[in-house]
């Protein structure tokens, strides 16, 4: 999660992560996001940062939005919580889309979840073999 360069490997849509700089707080990076066929760009910063318990990442450019991650040790898992509030660029995409845009968001979002987990159960899985 605090690997700019991998949320690529789990986010459908996004494809483009450059200019990474700092860890935690300090860190930084420039993205290319594509919806609905367009592509958006914008900025990221990290503006909260508890090492395995909680980042906030908050973009600005063409889509403006906060994702708030939580990690819970449960056991021997980690329950994964993200909170994603964003604002849709309605004067690029016009109004009568918004609701497509919305379902579509929300099947690329449950994919990304899905993504996250099959990663994280395999990385767990290959842990145990080494």
């Amino acid at each position: 999660m605090c690997d700019p360069i991998k949320v690529s490997e789990w986010l459908p849509g996004l494809f483009g992560i450059r200019d990474v700089a700092g860890m935690g707080t300090a860190q930084q990076f420039r993205w290319t996001y594509k919806m609905m066929g367009l592509p958006f760009t914008g900025k990221a910063k990290c503006v909260e940062y508890t090492p395995n318990e909680r980042i906030v990442i908050e973009t600005t450019g063409s889509i403006r939005s906060t994702w708030t991650w939580t990690f819970e040790p449960q056991r021997s898992m980690t329950l994964v919580n993200v909170t994603l509030q964003y604002t849709l660029p309605i004067p690029v995409i016009g109004k009568a889309c918004e609701k497509l845009i919305l379902r579509q968001n929300q099947r690329e979002a449950d994919l990304a979840v899905a993504n996250i987990k099959e990663k994280l159960q395999w990385r767990s899985q290959f842990k145990s073999l080494i």
